[in-house]
């Protein structure tokens, strides 16, 4: 039908065939939403063949309305010369339609807005507008602009609607599922930590401690590579403004001996956060490692002020002027750490021992008093305490202390170790094989406990149970510093008994891993100047100071730099020098002062009891330990023997039955 039809024809209906464009649909199912459907496929097919139109709509005018401007940025041209001419209901009815359109069409446009419930029926009629609105060539720039506006906004994308409302979870659901992976991985289930991880950073692209803890987790694994793409994934996700994954990122190099990759990475954390203390300090480790004090001293400077100070800061300081023999300066910054924070256990342990070193005995008694109120289940703190009070001769002070550290760290098998060392000299030997074994099962990895072990069968006169137990630490790991030591008293074991030439093996074996060891230098000398080889013992010595690495450091000393852990206690004995060297300088240093006999093989004087009982300890302090276990641990003290044994039960009884089946 053509658009120039008559108008009376058009007139000759009556005036309910007038249909506004927006006027409610005629199907009753139709939803309010889809009404203009109709104008828009009119218009469509105006767009492409005009003469094809249906007839108008309006049955009180001439020609048709312009189309709207927003759907077609063409000028409207009458189809009719006798548009014009018309009388003034029809001009006035033409101009109503005409403001009728222009008014309505942003309306027309909403027809384009994704529409998240709609009825079945509609669906096929919805998807041929879509279609034909995508399939037009002739649409307006206006239009094609909005087209594109469209497509970049989430509001007109379902999918990603839905996900960021309605299937992303809470924020808080972050903390759990972290918290979750952490106990996951701490039980060894790897594979599910990972995936938890996973999904939180699907999610949570933009929070980097997903990234953070996915990472340690694939590096508990071994899985370095992957660890690296992790990290490295976190860093683009974050633009490199997250200082934690750079860190972390640059421990794991340091970790694999990737120095140079390491310090780039320690640079790019701190220029991410000057703030950040952690980034700072396992740099300034790092070149300390490397020798260069002078660097490592410039970057703590920095981190002092950029960061500040705390107990950790001077706690670590203090470490270094100890090693720098600047007792002074040590004890004064260990007091400002524990000023910082009196609960920080850590400093308290190294005071200690800095007074342990300079043998002040009842202030290292007191400082270790003021551990252990610290961090009453510190296992450390038990430990330290108990060795220092049966080196000064108080053995069953000494025991009741590592018992009392078994007790609520049942599962630290150094603890044991050395209280099967005490039981060895002052009890029997089978009590004490019954420590080392159950030590043993707990950390079959742990390389003192089998060499300790060891030391005391051959003490014991077992050769061959010594040696099995000193293969078996070397088949843990023969490139550590136990694994040198181990060397070490297997060569004086194979000197006892007159196997020189495997002793000697064992001896240079020793020392290609430990080249520093003072203890391993000098009892090979010792070995050839027994054997009358006086020239190569006085070799041997001299080749030790000529090849001894000495690190120098000058009395200038900043003020602090931070470590974001509590250091072990082997670290504290490291920066110590605390019995240096030797693990079996330590055994028989400890050995002599519990059987009560000094270097010169003079009894002492004096009973272990005696002095517990003559209050030459509990009367220096007000400190009494009895009632702080009662209180703080709910333990008995007169049952930690029970305790001892009762713990011992269960891991008895599982072999037993495993044997069984």
């Amino acid at each position: 039908m053509n658009l120039s039809s008559s108008p009376a024809s058009s007139s000759s209906s009556p005036s309910p065939s007038y249909y506004h464009p927006f006027s409610p649909s005629q199907n009753p199912n139709t939803s309010k939403f889809f009404s203009h459907k109709i104008p828009i496929q009119i218009l469509l097919h105006s767009s492409h063949s005009r003469p094809s139109l249906p007839p108008p709509l309006f049955s009180h005018q001439s020609s048709p309305p312009p189309l709207p401007p927003l759907l077609d940025g063409t000028p409207q041209q009458s189809f009719n010369s006798s548009a014009g001419a018309g009388d003034d209901n029809d001009k006035e009815g033409s101009n109503e339609q005409i403001r009728t359109s222009d008014d309505s069409s942003s309306e027309l446009l909403v027809v384009r807005r994704p529409v998240m419930e709609v009825a079945g029926g509609e669906d096929g009629e919805v998807a041929d507008v879509e279609d034909q609105l995508s399939s037009s060539s002739s649409l307006s720039p206006i239009d094609a602009g909005l087209s594109e506006f469209a497509k970049k906004m989430p509001i007109f994308e379902p999918d990603r609607v839905e996900l960021s409302t309605r299937d992303k979870p809470l924020t808080v659901n972050l903390d759990l599922a972290l918290y979750r992976a952490k106990l996951l991985a701490r039980n060894f289930r790897y594979d599910e930590a990972e995936k938890i991880l996973q999904k939180c950073i699907l999610y949570w692209p933009e929070d980097g401690r997903p990234y953070v803890a996915l990472g340690k987790v694939l590096t508990k694994q071994s899985k370095i590579t992957e660890a690296r793409a992790i990290y490295e994934k976190g860093c683009q996700a974050m633009q490199g403004e997250n200082p934690y994954i750079w860190q972390c990122w640059a421990v794991l190099e340091n970790k694999i001996g990737n120095i140079r990759r390491a310090r780039e990475l320690f640079d790019a954390a701190t220029v991410a956060d000057k703030r950040h203390i952690a980034a700072w300090h396992g740099w300034a480790i790092l070149e300390l490692k490397q020798g260069n004090i002078k660097k490592a001293r410039h970057l703590l400077g920095k981190g002092l002020k950029f960061c500040g100070g705390n107990e950790y800061v001077y706690q670590t300081l203090a470490l270094l002027e100890v090693r720098a023999n600047r007792y002074e300066q040590a004890s004064y910054l260990f007091r400002q750490a524990t000023k910082c924070n009196p609960k920080s256990c850590a400093s308290w342990l190294a005071w200690a021992q800095l007074e342990m070193r300079q043998e002040n005995n009842r202030a290292a008694r007191q400082l270790f008093e003021k551990a252990v109120q610290a961090s009453p289940k510190n296992r450390f703190a038990w430990h330290v305490w108990g060795v220092f009070e049966a080196n000064q001769g108080y053995i069953d002070l000494g025991m009741k202390l590592l018992k009392i550290g078994h007790a609520v760290n049942p599962r630290d098998p150094v603890l044991l170790q050395s209280l099967a060392l005490l039981e060895y000299k002052h009890s029997t030997s089978n009590l004490a094989r019954v420590l080392f074994r159950r030590a043993s099962e707990l950390d079959p990895r742990h390389q003192p406990v089998w060499i300790a072990w060891g030391w005391m069968e051959w003490k014991e006169g077992n050769i061959a149970t010594a040696r099995e137990l000193y293969q078996r630490a070397l088949s843990i790991d023969s490139t550590t510093e136990s694994a040198a030591r181990c060397l070490q008293a297997w060569g004086v074991l194979e000197q006892r008994v007159g196997n020189l030439s495997a002793a000697r093996r064992l001896f240079r074996s020793s020392l290609n891993i430990n080249s520093q060891s003072y203890v391993t230098w000098m009892t090979w000398a010792s070995f050839e100047e027994d054997q009358g080889n006086s020239i190569r013992a006085e070799e041997i010595r001299n080749l030790y100071f000529q090849q001894r690495t000495e690190v120098v450091d000058d009395a200038s000393w900043v003020t602090g730099f931070f470590d974001i852990i509590d250091p072990a206690i082997d670290s504290i004995k490291r920066f110590l020098n605390y019995d240096e060297n030797s693990y079996y300088k330590k055994v028989i240093d400890f050995s002599r002062k519990v059987s009560g006999v000094d270097d010169k093989g003079v009894e002492t004087s004096g009973n272990s009891s005696d002095c517990v009982n003559g209050n030459d300890v509990d009367s220096e302090s007000g400190f009494d330990l009895d009632s702080f276990i009662r209180e703080k641990l709910s333990l008995d003290p007169s049952e930690l023997d029970v305790q001892l044994e009762t713990s011992q039960n269960p891991a008895q009884k599982k072999t037993k039955s495993w044997r069984r089946a």
